[in-house]
């Protein structure tokens, strides 16, 4: 346990020291509260997806899978709702129930086929992709969405708290009751330090599986949304940017990439990280070849302060 409390607040010290490094030396506007907002809630779509992300790697999974899981599921809802607000309900569910699908093929895929998860992730995307470009045709002509969906990812309350940031708060909530307070959060550790010897133990190693991917398909599909609707419209490879990303967020919040070892506070400090390095990256005009070889090092270097841990949880 103090392993895993040594790694977030390493998490949060980088914030700080990000925030000061920026500010001082590529522009003072980077710590005032208007910049810093308007990154929180850009960094709500990538935190809903490194959540189910963190989940599937805690397994000693990764799902790689997310850009045209949200793609796919943003373009499907945009299509059913049509731009109306009265068709809103059926293009969420339909965009949810899309991910969900995806989630189970993958953990199924898995948990009982057992295909490697990069493996079988990376197949699925690709005929994601395909399954996408074949229905939006040659000639892609998107819908733009609904105005009380471009509102949630758009509009700020109260003056200064974006809608999105208080969606993205409610799904960490969930998703730290789950895995601290739930006995599935505990199976998912311990399948993540010793499937063997969780399913000895009784586990159903399988269901955990399947239920950590659907968990990851799902957010995928609710990230689509909300990023569809901060563009006012869907559009092809939308979701390819969050990828790398995602997985940066997970490992720099500290959770082993071998799975069975990690906190969630940790990575919503990964998320903000990662959108703050982007931001600066962003501001000086990196190109996108030289932000994807940054968040690589990143990772990297990250896998070297402290993701070749044990995985058992201490």
């Amino acid at each position: 346990m103090e392993r895993e409390n040594r790694n977030v607040l390493i998490s949060y010290s980088m914030i700080l020291v990000l925030i000061t490094f920026s500010t001082v030396f590529i522009t003072p506007n980077f710590a005032s509260p208007t910049f810093l907002t308007q990154q929180l809630r850009i960094a709500s779509f990538l935190g809903i997806i490194a959540a189910g992300q963190m989940a599937v790697i805690l397994t000693g999974n990764i799902d790689l899978s997310i850009p045209w899981t949200l793609n796919l599921s943003a373009v499907i809802a945009t299509s059913v709702m049509a731009g109306q607000d009265d068709r809103l309900l059926s293009g969420i569910g339909v965009a949810l129930a899309v991910g969900l699908i995806v989630g189970l093929v993958n953990g199924i895929g898995v948990a009982y086929l057992r295909i490697p998860s990069m493996v079988l992730t990376l197949g699925v995307n690709a005929v994601l992709k395909g399954v996408t470009v074949v229905y939006t045709g040659s000639a892609p002509q998107f819908q733009q969405t609904p105005e009380l969906l471009s509102k949630a990812a758009t509009d700020v309350v109260f003056g200064f708290l974006p809608i999105a940031v208080i969606i993205w708060g409610l799904v960490s909530l969930l998703h730290y009751l789950v895995l601290s307070r739930s006995g599935l959060g505990r199976k998912t550790y311990a399948v993540g330090n010793n499937e063997i010897g969780a399913y000895l133990s009784g586990v159903k190693t399988p269901h955990v599986l399947i239920m950590v991917f659907v968990l990851s398909g799902v957010l995928n599909a609710l990230a689509g949304l909300l990023l569809a609707g901060n563009a006012g419209r869907s559009f092809n490879e939308m979701g390819e940017p969050f990828m790398l990303p995602a997985i940066a967020a997970v490992v720099v919040g500290g959770t082993s990439i071998l799975g069975g070892s990690g906190k969630y506070m940790g990575t919503i400090a990964g998320v903000i990280i990662v959108r703050l390095l982007d931001g600066a990256l962003n501001i000086v005009q990196v190109p996108p070849a030289a932000k994807d070889i940054t968040f690589g090092i990143v990772i990297l270097v990250m896998l070297f302060l402290y993701g070749r841990g044990e995985k058992v949880r201490e």
